[in-house]
């Protein structure tokens, strides 16, 4: 098999194994971005566990189909994979387009549901799994340490109802 064509079976492996394994997908426009800007965005990817790439279409576009999924793709497209978090790609891509006007989100793919491009903006909206674990843990503790302070302050209240009698016998 020639090197071209044995890349390209492994670039379309890759992009099957993706997909298989994704929580979610988000396609993007990035025409007119610099080295420099692919390269910090990749870099924020990859520490949020999120895959950004470039994606030719024809591989991508066979890697979808076998996957089930027929997305109409044109023009330069960038596809960010989210393994862990079903809303870290799309926020992260939304934050970058902020600062990027050239990135736009084209569709997406969640829980094997595609996605609009206004839903992936949507998406972007949500907080994250670690927020929403943060959040959850603050509702939790809320109470334990609300009914904690109310048993400080009745042990306070019969320290200070002891200390009183205490001083009250010295007199």
């Amino acid at each position: 098999m020639p090197k071209t064509k044995q890349k390209k079976q492994e670039i379309l492996k890759s992009f099957k194994d993706k997909l298989a394994t994704a929580k979610a997908v988000v396609f993007a426009k990035f025409t007119g971005l610099t080295v420099k800007d692919i390269t910090d965005l990749r870099n924020k990817c990859r520490k949020e566990g999120v895959f950004y790439g470039v994606a030719k279409k024809t591989l991508l576009k066979k890697a979808l189909d076998e996957a089930g999924f027929n997305l109409p793709l044109d023009g330069e497209i960038a596809v960010a994979f989210s393994e862990k978090d079903e809303v870290a790609a799309a926020k992260i891509l939304d934050i970058f387009a902020k600062d990027h006007e050239q990135v736009k989100f084209l569709s997406g793919i969640l829980e094997n549901k595609i996605l609009t491009a206004e839903e992936v903006k949507g998406l972007a909206k949500l907080p994250s799994k670690k927020e929403l674990l943060a959040k959850m843990v603050g509702s939790i503790q809320a109470p334990v340490s609300g009914f904690v302070n109310v048993l400080a302050g009745n042990l306070r209240g019969l320290a200070n109802v002891l200390n009183a009698i205490k001083n009250q016998k010295t007199n």
